[in-house]
């Protein structure tokens, strides 16, 4: 195991941001690790709605957290609406997000692989997962374009989207992620705030990928 300390990187953000593949690039850009917290959450949802369950319930979420194999999911099965949905009501449940936050951690200090470093994404990283990351980006984007990002990615997937349910989502998952009473959705003190509204994924990608490399380089011992 490499006994030098690992590279964190941590990308937060508000859902249909673009956090998600801004992460996996940069993530093989420098060779790190990579995370999809949200996937978790997102597993943990699904496995309770294949219960029968209600993601809303403590019980059935706890449950269902220290249980969670996550190789039992397809991305297919994580992508979905309805585990978006689910994905943001059980990590509203203190209970759910302690009975990951180690995890989480765990992967961030000691990625797999011997990789040099890790690149996570959520809502808390850059606040609570990891505060000691030395890169930490808040990504966020209009509603308007958020909406209509969702319903791109919703389309190619071949679904039926209806937009005003679409927008309707995403409010309600930004006041439940932003509103929570553990860990709610906000930038790090020391987090580079980056709206990505105006701009491409290779433009968001060139812009983060600079920001990594100082902080990395200033940090360096």
């Amino acid at each position: 195991m490499n006994s030098k300390p690992s590279v964190i990187v941590a990308i937060d953000g508000t859902a249909a941001s673009g956090k998600g593949t801004l992460a996996k690039r940069l993530a093989a850009h420098f060779k790190y690790a990579y995370l999809d917290s949200g996937s978790l959450y997102r597993a943990i949802g699904v496995a309770v709605l294949r219960k029968g369950g209600q993601p809303t319930t403590e019980a059935d979420a706890v449950a269902a957290a220290k249980t969670l194999d996550i190789s039992q999911f397809s991305p297919e099965d994580l992508r979905t609406e309805a585990a978006g949905v689910a994905a943001s009501q059980v990590a509203a449940i203190p209970a759910v997000r302690a009975a990951i936050l180690q995890y989480q951690r765990d992967f961030a200090h000691h990625p797999s692989g011997g990789q040099a470093g890790a690149v996570l994404d959520g809502r808390d990283i850059g606040t609570v997962v990891c505060p000691d990351a030395q890169a930490k980006i808040f990504v966020s984007a209009s509603l308007d374009v958020r909406v209509q990002r969702r319903i791109r990615e919703l389309r190619g997937k071949g679904e039926l989207v209806i937009e005003a349910r679409v927008r309707a989502d995403l409010e309600a998952r930004d006041v439940r992620d932003s509103s929570r009473a553990v860990a709610p959705m906000k930038p790090a003190e020391d987090a580079w705030q980056f709206d990505t509204s105006a701009l491409n994924a290779d433009e968001v990608f060139d812009l983060a990928k600079k920001f990594v490399a100082d902080r990395i380089a200033k940090t360096a011992v």
